[in-house]
């Protein structure tokens, strides 16, 4: 390592793999994936991920790259190019073909501009006519190098509706020799289309490409900024799609094409041949393993090729967390992409040097993740945006609650809240029903679901939701921003640390005052032997409840044990202790029942502790009002 500060030199990475890409940190320290793997192979030729999931960075690594993955050609849609692709329509063909025309085009003047250079770089010798064919059908179609996506799109797209392509290079006369090709719009410009290909494909076979060199690689990136949940734009889509299937047809072993496609829009997309793309498909999953390799070799790319795994997490970073390994509290608390791994580990060595520090310490950490836990909420509405601009009022329902999400909790909070979200997002109304509700929070990974002893988050190979799944746990990277620290909001018991003020005066002590404070005592026995016990709460729940009530069972005891009770405490009677106790086991047990949370089997859960706080808070009322004016020696133990 170099003299300088490490925080100073330390850094993962931009938000965009371009900039990266641009300052060669993606080049020095991208880390070679199974989605990677599997898109330089020709095994997949569809990269479906989420937003931040590194689908632009393998894009962009595979477009830098020359030998063995071949030469490649990037495309990717402005607003122009789209909206030229969208109004693409042909008489005679439905929508989802007719742009699958226009892609169609587009890929092959692609090929022809690459095999006019191609020829003569890589081939070294004589030009075969098929490569001077294609370069007059370019320049009678004004398809000049450098022209924009959008500039020959709209060519391509008025002359294939017109009929007009010129393709005198290969021999061909407008309306003449194109004639059998049928009377609509849809059949003609197919013609043509075919035409082209046909001696793309020939240029392929005499310079023997397919033979000599990886193929060509078609790359298709950033269609979210041309896409928006309307049919026109679906269908967009879905004809890249059926285009980018053909390539390997049109042009076998020469030519391929790689689609990088965000998976909510793929997952929205619905036509006959959905089903034929089923074995194209990779989607990308980031495992916690996969994220530790990424942080060491940003690490490394930005301080020393031989930064060890061990230097990083125990020394850069802190060795824990709040009692957890750093790595894992890190990388559990975002969600499994690159992207949001890069932002918090930045924030932390942000947050470092903010305070002048050397190292990361567990402050920083924790403090960059309440920092980082905003931005996620923020930037989970705005990544579905288009999809589901609900999204924003549904995540206001779970603000300042725990972050077990039951399906009879979320229908409560619907049930309330359903008049108003009809009313502000109408278009919507019908999606706002339990079981939709949760299928949304699921696929955009806000909820994940319980399964066993694992709670389950969606992406990779995770099935989707079914209807008898009950349990769901908002995930990590919200919970600050949302207020839901804790699985059950269990509330504090607040009272004074002892009663006094009980009026003994040195007298025996009146045994009502006695017997109602050992009723508290008994009662806290009781409930904290239930909790304990209690296997289908969740642990933390647990924990948290029976450290109230063993508050509450240890202030009573040492009332009973010392009754004049400390200096300058509030003063209560027992009457008003026993009431505070008989109000704060009734609102516990109030939480527990909204949870929705249902005992697991035999297993004693929510609802059961519920039925039992209830009992011992009415227990206790009983014995207070049987009390009130007695001796204390009337009633029976509970």
């Amino acid at each position: 390592m170099t003299d300088a500060p490490i925080l100073e030199r330390l850094y993962f990475g931009h938000d965009e793999a371009e900039q990266d890409m641009a300052n060669g940190l993606l080049r020095a320290g991208f880390l070679q994936t199974a989605a990677y793997d599997a898109a330089v192979s020709g095994r997949k030729m569809l990269i479906i991920g989420r937003k931040g999931s590194g689908k632009s960075a393998i894009c962009m690594y595979l477009g830098a790259q020359r030998g063995p993955a071949g030469e490649s050609v990037l495309i990717t849609p402005d607003d122009a190019a789209g909206e030229e692709i969208r109004r693409f329509e042909l008489q005679g063909l439905g929508g989802d073909t007719a742009k699958s025309l226009i892609w169609r085009y587009v890929f092959a003047v692609h090929a022809a501009r690459h095999l006019t250079v191609h020829a003569r770089e890589c081939h070294g010798r004589r030009e075969p006519g098929s490569v001077k064919d294609l370069r007059r059908f370019l320049r009678d179609n004004g398809e000049l190098p450098g022209a924009r996506l959008a500039d020959f799109a709209a060519q391509g797209r008025d002359r294939l509706q017109a009929g007009g392509l010129q393709l005198g290079a290969f021999g061909f006369q407008i309306g003449v020799d194109l004639a059998q090709a049928g009377p609509s719009e849809g059949a003609r410009a197919g013609r043509q289309l075919e035409v082209l290909e046909d001696h793309v494909a020939l240029a392929f076979r005499d310079l023997k490409c397919a033979d000599s060199h990886p193929p060509l690689l078609l790359l298709v990136d950033q269609l979210e900024k041309v896409w928006s949940a309307q049919p026109d734009a679906n269908s967009m889509v879905i004809g890249l799609l059926l285009a980018a299937k053909d390539v390997a047809v049109k042009y076998p072993g020469a030519v391929r094409c790689l689609v990088f496609l965000r998976s909510d829009i793929y997952d929205s997309l619905t036509f006959g041949e959905g089903d034929k793309f089923r074995s194209y498909e990779m989607r990308i999953d980031w495992p916690e393993a996969q994220l530790r390799r990424l942080a060491l070799s940003r690490a490394r790319a930005a301080l020393d090729p031989g930064l060890g795994e061990e230097q990083l997490w125990q020394q850069v970073f802190p060795p824990q967390v709040e009692g957890e390994e750093t790595a894992t509290y890190l990388f559990t608390r975002t969600l499994p992409r690159p992207r949001d791994a890069i932002q918090y580990l930045n924030l932390c060595r942000d947050h470092a040097v903010h305070h002048g520090r050397a190292r990361i310490t567990e402050e920083d950490v924790v403090e960059a993740g309440r920092q980082f836990s905003e931005w996620k909420r923020k930037d989970l509405v705005q990544e579905y945006l288009v999809a589901h601009p609900f999204l924003p009022a549904l995540l206001e329902l779970f603000t300042d609650s725990g972050y077990v999400v039951t399906r009879a909790a979320t229908e409560t909070r619907l049930r309330a809240a359903r008049g108003e979200l009809a009313r502000l997002y109408p278009a919507y109304a019908e999606s706002f029903t339990t079981d939709t509700v949760i299928d949304v929070l699921y696929n955009v990974g806000f909820l994940g679901v319980r399964r066993g002893e694992e709670t389950v988050y969606a992406g990779g190979f995770a099935r989707p939701v079914r209807p008898d799944e009950k349990e769901f746990h908002i995930h990590p990277c919200f919970r600050e921003a949302l207020g839901a620290r804790d699985a059950v909001p269990i509330a504090p018991y607040r009272s004074v640390l002892r009663v006094q003020g009980l009026g003994w005066g040195g007298a025996t002590p009146p045994s009502r005052n006695v017997t109602l404070l050992q009723r508290v005592v008994d009662a806290c026995d009781l409930l904290l032997r239930r909790i304990a016990r209690a296997g289908g709460l969740p642990e933390e729940t647990r924990r948290e409840l029976a450290l109230q009530v063993q508050r509450l069972h240890q202030e009573t005891r040492d009332a009973l044990d010392d009754p004049s009770g400390p200096a300058g405490a509030l003063l209560h009677d027992a009457e008003d202790h026993v009431n505070t106790a008989i109000g704060y086991l009734y609102d516990q047990a109030a939480t527990l029942r909204a949870t929705g949370l249902e005992d697991q089997g035999a297993e004693a859960g929510a609802q059961t502790l519920a039925r039992e706080l209830d009992g011992q808070a009415l227990q206790l009322f009983h014995r207070l009002g049987g009390l009130t004016g007695s001796t204390g020696e009337g009633g029976t133990s509970s």
